[in-house]
């Protein structure tokens, strides 16, 4: 299975391509604009600005051998882009990519060995699923050796395709049609496994059902993937590494453990994580951090004197008291698989989110009172974003 190595790649919009393919510009504002919120009423990282010329963005990468990578970004930030660039179906504008070692315009596409899977399926309306699935071997002339493969491949994903078979994609479930699409991406015994989105068309149960059986793939065949998706728990479920992506460039490479606990910058700590981190801005003056209405003491040292910094803390970090920072209750969400409760508060009008024992009492109206301890904050460079420390 090949390792895969981008170096300096860059690609700008071309006129087919106006967005991702068709995707729609969509005007934000600044990256910690605290004005704009996400569905849960949080200041969330902003997408990508629509005049921006690149669509990747001087990027580098390494895909290991035999491992999963997961891009994972707000859309428009380049993913599909991407996977296309590294599948050869875009030529990137500049820099190089190659299959251990080899540029990839030296190997001739039909030994690539690449098995995709689109978010829209793309699987052939006038056939059967049967054809569809053996596609590789019809165009080989090989049809006999379809209904051993079909075997296999029930075996391996644990699942029934065969009443399938004699129906047309448009016959079938969204489910069942990514069942077969996924089925004719393993047909052809790919070194290489793409998948663009293949479960943000299902429902929530589906959803949770293909993962299961997309994770015992990949874990049966071991096979270099890239699996693109803007969600985090399918990230997290399937993948080794997690690259964060923002505008066309790679943000942040590790394991979950590691952008969760050592997030690089503010964008990652907000757009990596649910609920996102908190962020506040303040200054830094003699030992402590000051904000809107409230500081906190005893923050580590090397900070410099009236830096303008963005403190962070994640909402499983904050605890309640008799004492602390006062913060009325806006509404809270109840997590009963977790139990717990998302409690939506105010800290001078600037918007916290606190995950709190079930038992605990929060109607809209109550006051909270805060402690964020020391050993649990983060500190972000207010011009840059960098993490500090």
């Amino acid at each position: 299975m090949p390792t895969i190595v981008l170096r300096h790649v860059s690609k700008r919009f071309g006129p087919q391509e106006p967005l991702e393919a068709g995707r729609i510009a969509v005007p934000t504002a600044h990256l910690f604009d605290t004005s704009r919120t996400h569905n849960t009423g949080r200041p969330r990282g902003a997408q990508e600005p629509p005049d921006r010329s690149l669509a990747l963005d001087d990027l580098s990468l390494t895909i290991r051998n035999g491992e999963t990578l997961s891009v994972l970004g707000p859309s428009g930030c380049g993913k599909t882009t991407l996977l296309k660039v590294i599948a050869g179906l875009l030529k990137p504008d500049s820099g190089e990519i190659t299959y251990d070692g080899v540029p990839i315009q030296a190997i001739p596409i039909a030994e690539r060995g690449i098995g995709m899977v689109f978010q829209t399926y793309a699987l052939y309306p006038h056939m059967e699923a049967r054809e569809n699935i053996g596609f590789y071997d019809i165009v080989r002339h090989q049809p006999e050796k379809i209904p051993e493969r079909i075997r296999h491949i029930v075996e391996v994903m644990g699942i029934e395709v065969t009443h399938l078979l004699s129906r047309k994609p448009p016959t079938l479930s969204g489910g069942e049609q990514q069942r077969v699409a996924v089925a004719r991406c393993l047909a052809r015994e790919p070194k290489l496994f793409l998948f663009d989105e293949p479960l943000s068309n299902l429902d929530a149960k589906l959803r949770v059902d293909t993962r299961m059986q997309l994770n015992r793939l990949l874990r049966h065949y071991q096979i270099t993937s890239v699996y693109v998706t803007h969600d985090q728990t399918e990230a997290i479920a399937l993948a080794h590494r997690i690259a964060i992506m923002r505008t066309g460039k790679i943000e942040q490479v590790g394991t979950a453990h590691a952008l969760y606990d050592a997030p690089v910058n503010a964008f990652v700590a907000q757009f990596f994580g649910t609920p996102p981190m908190n962020l506040f801005l303040g200054y830094i003056f003699g030992n402590a951090w000051e904000g809107r209405g409230f500081q906190v003491s005893s923050i580590r040292p090397g900070l410099r004197q009236g830096q303008a910094v963005w403190l962070g803390i994640r909402p499983e970090h904050i605890e309640l008291g008799d004492h602390g920072i006062p913060a009325p209750v806006e509404f809270a969400e109840l997590i009963l698989p977790q139990q717990t409760r998302l409690v939506y508060a105010t800290i001078s009008g600037q918007r916290c989110t606190v995950r709190a024992p079930l038992s605990t009492r929060a109607e809209p109206g109550d006051l909270l009172h805060l402690r964020f301890p020391p050993e649990n904050l983060y500190f972000f460079d207010c011009d840059s974003g960098a993490r500090i420390g």
